[in-house]
């Protein structure tokens, strides 16, 4: 069996998913292979692009060529994060050599995204024609070499794609695309985050049954070894591995290591959240299981930082960590509670290596929190924001406009919020709110598609209060932006990396 992460996603940490299918095959002996194909393909481009166009008259990219390993070398150095500029300017040079890599005009890739003007990974039918045509997508050269040498010398009955952002969509089914034509018995299996949003979806129809021969919906290791003939409980867990993925070769100044405590939330209350439209069920790993998984892991692979990968990580690991420090700086999303108010937590929190905690405030109206049913309070916020930067944890903060709730005399209220702690706030997400195609709430308004295609997972709504779309991101890009307080936390935002490589600038 081999397990593929497809192109285009972030490459600057090993991929969660199938390290844990990884640890259940292993741990039923189980022969496979791990591919990160992300890592790969993008670093193939940039190798084939700099061969391809050398002598470039065009005097970023002949800069960008020209410093190339040195940059790829600063992104993997620690010093680069104490200087915002050096960084931008590495990042921004690798995504030219990148995006100079592809000589299609349809096509835009960066480190972060991939793009095509004609296909859109929303429908059904254009990730058929990506599939029918594998020789058109840039990753082609690679994938074909890749795949072929990986099945010669392992020759697998099963390949699993493990398919989590749009992002990866088209070339994930070009390289199925070509699976299927050239190696026709190999079994063809796709999982993985947006595959589970796709079958949830309603009115979901499998367009795609002549080319995949099996979808995964939700966490895959049950199902992935049923196909391989093994019979094991739903809540079985296994510790994920990374034996096979080279930590030394992300875009990142050391080890990133990605673990997951639980899947869903344990909230799970908020409307217009798609993992309750999803019907995704909270399941923790255990906290003496996480604390043990986490310790193996940090002793096996050194890491310079942990990425906790879950949806809120629970007061109750929080606590375990504390009582057991991983050993290694970490950080990740945690909900709004009144231990973060608490300075000796905060403190102790810290101790532990926590560097940043990524807090989803949303919004600085109490009623539209109420509304959206978020079970926190600004004060709590306040006082959280406050005592988490006094105990040395920066703040990333995420900000969420136009919900069917809000006004724009309440979002003005938001903007009073972060003004008022920009003090206290590292980094801010900004989001347009889409509501999910699933979502009961949807049900109450007057919906229509404004992303075509029948895999789109969310659907335009006429706003209770006539705030449009359009006039909310007039309202996030002229006026909110715009502040000068709040331009000065955005310029602290790390390029196309965001909150992957955010902790970086705030570690000791």
């Amino acid at each position: 069996m081999i397990l593929i992460y497809p192109p285009v996603a972030k490459a600057c940490e090993p991929p969660a998913g199938i390290a844990k299918l990884s640890g259940a095959l292993k741990h039923h002996g189980i022969k496979h292979s791990v591919l990160d194909a992300n890592l790969e393909g993008q670093l193939f481009l940039m190798d084939s692009a700099l061969e391809n166009t050398r002598g470039s008259r065009d005097t970023w990219t002949a800069r960008a060529m020209r410093n190339f390993e040195r940059n790829l070398g600063a992104l993997k150095d620690g010093n680069t994060y104490r200087s915002k500029d050096r960084y931008r300017r590495a990042v921004m040079d690798i995504n030219r050599v990148l995006e100079k890599s592809v000589a299609n005009d349809e096509i835009t890739i960066s480190l972060a995204n991939y793009q095509h003007d004609n296909l859109s990974p929303l429908r059904s039918p254009d990730l058929l024609k990506a599939a029918e045509n594998p020789e058109l997508n840039p990753f082609y050269p690679y994938f074909k070499r890749r795949l072929s040498g990986l099945i010669e010398k392992e020759q697998p009955s099963t390949i699993g794609f493990s398919l989590t952002y749009l992002s990866q969509a088209l070339c994930t089914f070009a390289m199925l695309g070509f699976l299927k034509r050239k190696y026709p018995e190999i079994t063809l299996v796709c999982g993985g985050g947006l595959v589970t949003s796709w079958i949830r979806r309603p009115g979901w129809h499998n367009s795609f049954s002549g080319l995949v021969d099996h979808f995964i919906e939700g966490p895959g290791e049950s199902a992935l070894l049923s196909l391989a003939g093994i019979r094991a409980g739903f809540k079985m867990h296994y510790t994920p591995i990374y034996d096979s993925l080279s930590f030394r070769d992300y875009l990142s100044p050391g080890a990133v290591l990605p673990y997951s405590g639980s899947s869903g939330c344990f909230w799970n209350r908020c409307s217009f959240c798609p993992e309750k439209a999803e019907g995704n069920r909270y399941v923790p790993v255990g906290i003496q299981r996480a604390t043990a998984d986490i310790a193996f892991l940090v002793k096996q692979t050194r890491p310079a930082l942990i990425h906790l990968l879950d949806n809120s990580i629970s007061m109750a690991l929080m606590k375990s960590l504390i009582n057991e420090p991983p050993g290694a700086s970490w950080y990740g999303f945690a909900r709004i509670e009144d231990e973060l108010t608490n300075m000796d937590f905060c403190l102790a929190l810290k101790r532990t290596g926590c560097v940043m905690l990524k807090l989803g405030v949303e919004s600085g109206e109490q009623a539209v929190l109420d509304r959206m049913q978020k079970g926190i309070d600004l004060q709590t916020a306040s006082l959280a924001l406050k005592t988490l930067k006094r105990a040395g944890i920066a703040s990333y903060v995420y900000l969420l406009f136009g919900t069917p709730g809000e006004t724009l005399a309440d979002a003005r209220r938001t903007l009073d919020f972060t003004v008022k702690h920009a003090a206290e706030i590292g980094f801010l997400n900004l989001a347009l709110f889409n509501m999910p195609v699933g979502s009961l709430e949807a049900q109450e308004l007057k919906t229509s598609s404004f992303y075509e295609g029948d895999l789109s997972l969310y659907t335009d709504f006429e706003h209770p209060g006539g705030w449009n779309r359009k006039s909310v991101r007039q309202f996030i890009e002229g006026e909110f932006k715009r502040h000068e307080m709040v331009s000065a936390i955005l310029k602290k935002e790390p390029p196309l990396f965001t909150s992957n490589h955010a902790s970086f600038f705030v570690m000791e």
